[in-house]
């Protein structure tokens, strides 16, 4: 049988691409047989992880931009191109939680949020989709959160921005499907990363073990009981951008561990 998940000869285009979800999507990627492009705001950290492409044996690029900004935005795709001259898999990836409650969410806040998360994911789906129609096969992968569905109180502006892409993904999706241009979106719930990290050498930590911490933010609110991994998060992107998900488009899929009220 042949290898479903085999992506040799492909070129996939992670942003923020050096660490958390996005670097170990980054590794499988690379694992599964692509090259890679990895851009995030620091170049060392970009730098130290196209390393590790390369030892694996795969082609990467490490690339410093601010997906918030349409001018370098536009280097980034100029460069991506230079460096292997076309984009076949493109995951948007880039952005933190920014949640409060919404009267103390400022023009700026929305602004601020809605350039990160929704108008990079669409100015650089722009510059990639041509090449990808061209090209007759594309995968594009959102990333957003379970609140895209369910929000909770005190979650704009996120919530939000991440429930408009899941707009743009089905728009997207419709469109291009002929073109054997498939458009999900991955919605994270509790997944291990440096943010929880973070958190941990906060107050919330206090006193506690990092698996104690980690296990006190599952109870009760992950139904298998447990966090997540980002390297079961990338699975399921592998999955997705490779051709055992080849009759899948305009979905959006809980990576959640049962948390999402919602399917």
């Amino acid at each position: 049988m042949d290898n479903l998940f085999d992506l040799s000869g492909k070129v996939a285009l992670v942003t923020g691409g050096s660490r958390g979800l996005g670097y170990q999507m980054v590794k499988a990627f690379a694992a599964h047989g692509a090259d890679v492009f990895i851009t995030s705001r620091k170049l060392d950290a970009c730098q130290k992880v196209a390393a590790e492409v390369e030892a694996m044996g795969r082609k990467a690029r490490a690339y410093a931009c601010n997906v918030a900004n349409w001018q370098e935005l536009e280097g980034l795709a100029d460069a991506a191109y230079a460096a292997f001259g076309k984009v076949d898999i493109l995951v948007n990836n880039a952005g933190i939680s920014h949640a409060k409650p919404f009267e103390t969410v400022t023009d700026a806040d929305w602004q601020g949020d809605l350039d990160l998360k929704l108008f990079a994911a669409i100015r650089l789906c722009r510059l990639a989709l041509p090449g990808m129609k061209q090209r007759k096969w594309g995968r594009i992968v959102n990333v957003l959160n379970i609140g895209a569905k369910a929000p909770n109180a005190d979650s704009t502006p996120t919530s939000v921005s991440r429930a408009a892409g899941l707009a743009l993904t089905k728009a997207m999706s419709k469109e291009n499907a002929q073109h054997n241009v498939l458009v999900n979106a991955m919605l994270v719930g509790l997944i291990e990363s440096d943010q929880w990290a973070r958190r941990h050498k906060g107050p919330a930590g206090a006193g506690k073990t990092y698996q104690e911490f980690l296990d006190g933010m599952a109870k009760g609110r992950i139904p298998i009981g447990r966090m997540g991994k980002a390297e079961e998060f990338a699975r399921m992107a592998c999955f997705l951008c490779s051709d055992a998900g080849s009759f899948i488009t305009g979905v959006a899929i809980n990576v959640d561990g049962g948390a999402s009220p919602v399917v």
